[in-house]
């Protein structure tokens, strides 16, 4: 004989799929032994782990109590004493020495404990990146944390089935949860990421024009600040230049900052600048610095179209001789600026001049590196009906774009979600003008960069100090 069901038991049951019923979950209460156990044996992992990330503050720590407990506590305050003294002394003497050894490593404990560790679960939850199922929470491991003088980098351990991208896609709500400026992701070895957070923005003021070195690096042309207060040096021999940026963007901070470190080569004859200039404004203030200059379509084109008969009569040289370009007198590195190609490559309303430019700017950025001849090019809109030679030039930058899809039309894909928000930077030319990203052949990690400012004082200097003695230039 069947026993009836209680009346909650049966509405349930009506009110339950068979689904439901056949894999729902039994309900089974741990035995307080196993808390317990469980419990310790966490606690006893984050001990042996703080003594293993920080043994110097954990063994100054265990000497101070150990004298405490053994000869009392007026004896461990000598030590104490002696200790703090020899820091404070260390750290006036040698601040760089005692930072790299004891400051970054405190600063790192204490954001550690009191920002990171306790902000954790929370930050997990509400960005999606921990996860709930069956009753039970699971969050990614917080490995480390390192501090230097900018950044925070927070070694993850993701949960499976994770990838960098679903970290990548949460960076502005993981900077906003830990108080950063931003927060860009990447990746460290499979299955961890690290969290690159900096605490302050160095690049947030104007930086004035550099001094012009006394000789010029064209594999590092110093051309402002990065992020982490590093000098940004720039490749200009061996490659081509794209810079996209919004109307006062600060365009013309990457290209004369480029020239002003230029100089020094260009006055031992080892460099020669051409210059093409449709807007006739940007270039035209140091015309006297170029080789070469052009504003006019037809200008433009015969000069592009000179520097490939040029480049191609040096390559014929070099054939069979030598498979890379050294600057000499001789054979001097060419560097053409292009102010802003979009005049001439998609707004030019002569469709044969048009042609010859299109043309003349494929065959530099394709062959021109082998031999000494690079593009330094500058536009504004980075679509590639606009300029459909875009993907030769192997660095870009880009600085403060419209619209986040042309973010990854310059950078390449994916890199607005590696953490290069050039969409995000700041209208206001004190805060952003010349900032923006860099990536470049080498590495496909963006960076954040400053260009500094150039003058017109500073241009008016340049040429009448460093002015080209040339019958060629316009």
């Amino acid at each position: 004989m069947l026993r009836k069901l209680p009346g909650d038991v049966t509405r349930e049951l009506a009110s339950t799929t068979p689904n439901q019923l056949m894999f729902r979950p039994t309900v089974v209460q741990t035995p307080a032994f196993f808390v317990i156990c469980a419990t310790l044996g966490r606690l006893l992992r984050g001990l042996v782990l703080t003594v293993v990330r920080h043994p110097l503050i954990c063994g100054l720590l265990a000497l101070f109590a150990a004298v405490w407990v053994r000869v009392g506590w007026q004896a461990a305050v000598l030590p104490a004493s002696l200790l703090v003294c020899t820091l404070v002394v260390w750290m006036f003497a040698d601040r760089d020495g005692f930072n790299r050894w004891v400051g970054w490593r405190l600063l790192a404990f204490g954001r550690w404990f009191w920002l990171y560790r306790r902000h954790w679960q929370p930050v997990m939850i509400v960005t999606g990146l921990g996860k709930q199922y069956g009753g039970r929470e699971f969050l990614p491991r917080l490995v480390r944390v390192r501090c230097g003088p900018v950044f925070d980098t927070v070694t993850v351990t993701m949960l499976h089935g994770q990838s960098a991208q679903d970290w990548a896609a949460k960076s502005d709500h993981l900077a906003h949860g830990f108080t950063a400026v931003s927060c860009r992701v990447r990746t460290a070895k499979p299955g961890r990421v690290e969290l690159v957070m900096p605490r302050r923005d160095l690049l947030g003021s104007p930086i004035p024009a550099l001094p012009i070195p006394e000789t010029s690096d064209l594999q590092a042309v110093e051309v402002g600040v990065c992020e982490d207060g590093t000098p940004w040096r720039l490749r200009v021999h061996g490659t081509h230049v794209l810079v996209a940026g919004a109307t006062g963007a600060g365009k013309g901070s990457v290209q004369w900052s480029v020239i002003r470190g230029l100089l020094p080569a260009v006055r031992a004859g080892l460099v020669e600048l051409w210059a093409l200039d449709p807007k006739v404004m940007e270039l035209a203030y140091g015309r006297a610095l170029f080789h070469r200059y052009a504003a006019t379509g037809k200008e433009c084109a015969d000069l592009l179209e000179e520097a490939v008969a040029a480049m191609q009569a040096r390559a014929a040289k070099f054939a069979g001789v030598t498979r890379s370009h050294t600057p000499s007198k001789a054979y001097p590195f060419t560097l053409i600026i292009v102010d802003e190609v979009a005049f001439l490559t998609a707004y030019q309303s002569d469709r044969d001049l048009k042609k010859r430019i299109n043309d003349a700017l494929a065959t530099l950025t394709t062959q021109g590196r082998a031999v000494g001849f690079g593009v330094l090019a500058a536009l504004q809109d980075p679509r590639k009906e606009v300029m459909n030679v875009r993907n030769l030039f192997p660095d870009k930058i880009a600085l403060r774009l419209d619209e986040p899809e042309q973010v990854d039309m310059v950078l390449g894909e994916g890199a607005r979600d590696r953490g290069a928000l050039a969409d995000c930077i700041s209208h206001n030319p004190a805060t952003g003008a010349g900032v923006g990203y860099v990536r470049v052949e080498t590495s496909p990690e963006p960076v954040r960069v400053r260009a500094a400012y150039v003058s017109d004082a500073d241009i008016r200097e340049m040429a009448e100090g460093y002015a080209v003695r040339t019958g060629r230039a316009a």
